[in-house]
């Protein structure tokens, strides 16, 4: 069977079974697989069959995943959310448009311990969203803007988008993580500035600025931001200073998180700390069915030779690493609003990742528009994750209509940021360069 023809196939199959609502995981591996025993033999399928998913699950450099998606949840639920919100909207209240300044620095500063975009959308929708509208703030913006800044966790380490990106290429963790700083930061800014912008503009979407809280009070609210900011360090440092592996830094996270959560809590410690297990270890679970099936995936496409024929058909368009980028974004913005992240990144990355190095894209900058784009797509209609989060956090009174309002004009803001970041690759290179 030639290899044009078990791609097609292979592509067919996987949009007939996603089409009939099976998850994306099985698709991949059962596509995979089958791929493998009608395209080379029966003997290699049924191989990796038995070998991958236990080479997968055993490896050590998978750790890391699971234990900074538990650092985010202990996060979550022990209250540390809370502390980070009530320090930012000491500080910002009383400026015009102050809430949506105050989620945009609260999602940033949460992004930094917790590396799910859902996440963070869930806990600023519920806390708030209600104080918004209380004060009377657009409906619409305010989902918009806890929508579109919970996508921050993508970009911002510990990002578990970033582990898998790092795992699947076989680059730095470390490396990436650090990488993702300065974007990280740049788009938190471009959203503080936007918001800026139109609440000038269209004075109507934020009333006029509260009251400014006494400087005593709001010197007490940072108190319980350096916690946080210490964990973060360090994390970052022990990985990058080679203190230990990130796969120990993950650990080293998840307690750090639990011993503050343990502080916040004043020791009420089974309200929330084996909820917190249990829902990491689901998340968990599900990622890694994802990672096994597309995992199957790509060693089909590659033992199959359909790969190497992609990369070739590439090669005669001579793109460059921009024209490259350009289209990679166009094809992931597609993507990204039919698909979820996860599985558009083991889905895509197989062969967009080996185009990359022939065009001569550095995997760095590669790996941070990936992840810029995913950003993007956890807010792009209609299957954007994080709109539905925000959607089921909030109530019947939100509308799905109602959020997408909101969001088109970040997700400008956002389009904006990817242009500056294919334009200028040093934003995302000086860091780990220059460490």
């Amino acid at each position: 069977m030639s290899e044009t023809l078990v791609g097609l196939l292979s592509v067919g199959g996987m949009l007939v079974l996603l089409i009939c609502a099976v998850p994306v995981g099985i698709v991949l591996g059962i596509v995979g697989v089958a791929g493998m025993y009608f395209g080379l033999s029966p003997s290699f399928a049924f191989g990796q069959l038995r070998s991958l998913p236990f080479a997968v699950s055993s490896n050590y450099a998978f750790a890391i995943l699971p234990l900074f998606i538990l650092m985010g949840i202990v996060a979550e639920r022990s209250g540390i959310t809370i502390k980070l919100f009530d320090a930012a909207n000491a500080w910002l209240r009383s400026v015009k448009g102050g809430l949506y300044q105050v989620v945009i620095v609260g999602s940033a500063m949460f992004a930094a311990i917790s590396g799910s975009t859902m996440v963070n959308a869930i806990v600023f929708t519920r806390m708030a969203h209600p104080e918004m509208q209380r004060y009377g703030y657009s409906r619409s913006l305010s989902l918009g803007c806890i929508a579109a800044a919970g996508s921050f966790a993508a970009m911002i380490p510990p990002s578990a988008t970033m582990v898998i990106y790092a795992i699947m290429t076989e680059q730095s963790v470390g490396q990436l993580l650090l990488a993702g700083v300065v974007p990280g930061i740049i788009s938190a800014l471009a959203y503080a500035l936007g918001i800026m912008a139109m609440v000038r503009i269209w004075p109507n979407l934020a009333p006029n600025a509260l009251q400014k809280m006494p400087l005593r009070q709001r010197m007490t609210a940072l108190t319980w931001v350096w916690p946080i900011a210490l964990l973060f360090l360090l994390v970052m440092g022990g990985i990058y200073g080679g203190f230990f592996p990130p796969s120990a830094a993950g650990a080293v996270g998840a307690t750090g998180a639990i011993l503050i959560g343990i502080l916040y809590k004043r020791g009420d410690l089974f309200s929330w700390l084996p909820v917190s297990l249990r829902e990491a270890a689901y998340i968990s679970c599900t990622i890694f069915v994802i990672l096994i099936g597309g995992l199957l995936f790509s060693r089909m496409l590659v033992a199959a030779g359909i790969i190497p024929e992609i990369v070739s058909y590439f090669r005669a368009f001579d793109l460059g690493p921009v024209g490259f980028l350009i289209g990679v974004s166009i094809l992931l913005l597609v993507l990204g609003a039919l698909l979820d992240t996860t599985s558009m990144l083991v889905v895509t990355l197989p062969f967009l990742f080996p185009i990359s190095q022939e065009v001569g894209v550095n995997p760095v900058w590669f790996g941070i528009i990936v992840v810029k784009l995913i950003e993007i797509s956890v807010i792009t209609p209609p299957i954007g994750l994080n709109l539905f989060a925000v959607q089921s956090a909030a109530g019947p009174q939100a509308s799905f209509g109602t959020i997408v309002r909101g969001v088109i004009p970040f997700i400008g803001i956002e389009l904006v940021v990817l242009a500056a970041l294919i334009t200028f690759p040093a934003l995302s290179l000086w860091l780990p360069s220059a460490l």
